[in-house]
Order: C-alpha cells, then sequence, then structure tokens
C-alpha cells in the first residue's frame, strides 16, 4: 500500500512519505483539538446534535486544508500539499461550473 501511494503521488523517497504522513496526522489532530476549544468558546458545545455537525463540518474542511499547507510547510512538504489544494480547488470550480453553468 505504501508503494502504491508513493507511485500515485509520485514521491521517491521513503523520508518525504513519512513526513507526508506526519503532516496528515498533525493536521487531523490539529483541528480536532481546535475544533472542540471552539466550540466551548463559542457556546456550541451545548446545542442539538444536527447543528454541531453542520457546524462542525463548515469549520473543519476549511482548517483541515489550511492546517495540512501550515504542517507542510513545517516539515518541508509545502509543495506537496498545495499542488493538492490547487486541485481540490480545480476540481470545486468544475463542480460548480456544473452546477451554476451560467453564473461561473
Amino acid at each position: 500500500m505504501i508503494t502504491h501511494l508513493k507511485n500515485k503521488w509520485q514521491i521517491k523517497s521513503n523520508w518525504d512519505f513519512m513526513m507526508i504522513m506526519l503532516v496528515f496526522s498533525l493536521a487531523g489532530m490539529g483541528v480536532t483539538v481546535l475544533r472542540k476549544n471552539f466550540f466551548v468558546w463559542a457556546g456550541l458545545d451545548h446545542t442539538q446534535l444536527w447543528f454541531q455537525i453542520v457546524a462542525s463540518l463548515l469549520l473543519i474542511v476549511p482548517l483541515y486544508q489550511l492546517s495540512t499547507l501550515f504542517f507542510g510547510l513545517l516539515l518541508g512538504q509545502f509543495r506537496f500539499f498545495f499542488e493538492r489544494q490547487k486541485a481540490i480547488g480545480r476540481s470545486l470550480l468544475r463542480l460548480a461550473q456544473r452546477i451554476f453553468p451560467q453564473k461561473i
């Protein structure tokens, strides 16, 4: 599986692969902590479950993307994660053009 991911992501060294995995891990853990603290600070920790789920998705998705760029910068993998963000942005733009063809 590691070989498959290295080939898919065009990574040559095991060190880069380990740093990329570490970035994914740190970003996920960091966003989890930020979400919990933000919900307590904003008073959202005692709201209805459906509202917490929607608010979590709206908060976690962009924060996770920014976190991967931040930790990628710290661990020398910024280019890898920036290219991924650009690809995600292009995909979202294509989806938006499909949904709203005359507006975008």
